[in-house]
């Protein structure tokens, strides 16, 4: 299962927290070989929640086996926050 870092969490509630809807989050899901990061104001029925904390993830059912045991992080970059997956370890 994909786990989230603080720093990952903090950085989803961030851009979420506008939002009227209590179950809006980032959503991570497969699009040509890549994976492709949303905000969504709520889950597709097949989505995986990923237990973030106070943080609203979901996985695209097709992605979800190719994260199983990564770690969603956040981490400032030049071009403003970024999130990177890693081993879990």
């Amino acid at each position: 299962m994909l786990t989230v870092s603080e720093n990952a969490q903090a950085v989803v509630q961030g851009l979420t927290q506008s939002s009227p809807q209590p179950t809006a989050g980032l959503r991570i899901a497969s699009e040509d070989g890549q994976f492709a990061v949303s905000v969504v104001p709520e889950p597709e029925p097949t989505d995986v929640v990923v237990a973030a904390g106070d943080a609203n993830v979901y996985v695209a059912e097709d992605a979800a086996p190719a994260l199983d045991g990564q770690t969603l992080d956040a981490a400032e970059t030049p071009g403003g926050i970024g999130f990177t997956l890693g081993q879990q370890g």
